[in-house]
């Protein structure tokens, strides 16, 4: 089941970041089915090549960012709860929807992940919300909407103005 959840985040995240979800497949098979682990194999070699190659340095910033929501601990701790809180309910016995924790999972991953872009793109030292916007394709409100959440967490701070415009620099947090 996790590992159902996890793909379904991946799946997501790689919405998320314009790459073909076909690239990436969850097959259940046992080592005794030779036979249908050959036919996936196959089947899925097949996709690939319809989809072409897949040239990862064009797409570093957007990979990097999907790692990071992977190993994000809000996202992680989200995954691993879904089935409690869904299933078996809260310490008052109360169940959330199943669509509403998916629809909470997908917000949660979409700021994650657009915080990590930001992050990502501030790795090459101190830039403006609208050099951050051109690096990331967010919009530059959505770029200053987030860089106060990675302020608040402390994995960024101002660094100084250039003008009129202030400056971000990515911190060790």
């Amino acid at each position: 089941m996790y590992t159902q959840k996890r793909m379904r985040v991946i799946e997501n995240l790689l919405d998320m970041a314009g790459i073909d979800r076909g690239r990436v497949q969850l097959r259940w098979v046992s080592a005794a089915e030779g036979q249908l682990f050959a036919g996936y194999i196959r089947e899925l070699s097949g996709e690939l090549e319809k989809l072409g190659p897949f040239d990862a340095s064009k797409l570093s910033l957007q990979l990097s960012a999907i790692e990071s929501v992977l190993k994000s601990p809000r996202v992680r701790w989200l995954i691993g709860i879904d089935r409690q809180v869904t299933e078996r309910g809260n310490v008052y016995n109360e169940k959330v929807d199943s669509a509403v924790f998916e629809r909470t999972l997908r917000s949660v991953c979409e700021t994650e992940y657009e915080n990590a872009l930001i992050l990502e793109v501030l790795r090459s030292g101190p830039k403006s919300v609208r050099e951050i916007s051109a690096g990331t394709g967010l919009g530059v409100q959505e770029v200053s909407k987030r860089l106060v959440d990675v302020e608040k967490i402390g994995a960024a701070e101002l660094y100084g103005y250039e003008g009129a415009a202030p400056k971000f620099i990515r911190t060790g947090a």
